[in-house]
């Protein structure tokens, strides 16, 4: 049995794409995963399955959420395994910040290419750092994330992959929910 945490891009934003969690929490168990948990109103699922198939279990959830809800919803997986590493290699220590300092993590669907990579280099400034890590994208804010460059759509744009980002809290407390 593995732990799986579910991250849902762009649902519950602006008043789009809205989903309740109770409703997102039934559907996961429709689709006969076990212990299914929910954290905040952004679409974070924890659950559990005997599939080991990570990209046939993204493909069945997307197309259930589809079904359901009727509009396409783009989902990030990882395992409890896997995001226990996204904080461990976490470059920005949280006791090194400055007061007013964030950092939040772009989780994407597959690690980028090398071009890609090297094309958001051109895009590097003094407000906000970011490190690309595998398929994570680390981004210390030195003002806020609604003002960094290093949005969500722009980071999906440049690197040509799927991802959807959470606040360094937020990845946390899904991390402790999935250990539970």
């Amino acid at each position: 049995m593995t732990t799986y945490i579910a991250l849902l891009r762009g649902i519950n934003v602006s008043g789009q794409k809205l989903i309740k969690m109770d409703s997102l929490k039934a559907m996961f168990e429709a689709m006969s995963f076990r212990r299914v948990r929910t954290y905040i109103q952004s679409g974070n699922v924890i659950f559990e399955s005997d599939d080991n198939a990570a990209e046939r279990l993204v493909k069945a959830i997307e197309a259930e959420i589809a079904r359901v809800y009727g509009f396409d919803v783009a989902v990030i997986l990882r395992t409890e395994e896997e995001l226990e590493g996204v904080i461990k290699r976490n470059p920005f220590a949280s006791e090194q910040l400055v007061e007013g300092e964030k950092v939040y993590v772009s989780l994407l669907s597959q690690e980028p290419s090398p071009e890609a990579i090297g094309q958001l280099q051109a895009y590097s400034n003094d407000i906000d750092e970011y490190r690309i890590i595998g398929r994570e994208v680390y981004i210390l804010c030195r003002k806020s994330y609604g003002k960094s460059q290093f949005s969500n759509n722009f980071l999906e744009k440049k690197l040509r992959v799927s991802a959807t980002t959470r606040n360094w809290e937020s990845v946390n407390k899904i991390a402790e929910i999935a250990r539970s």
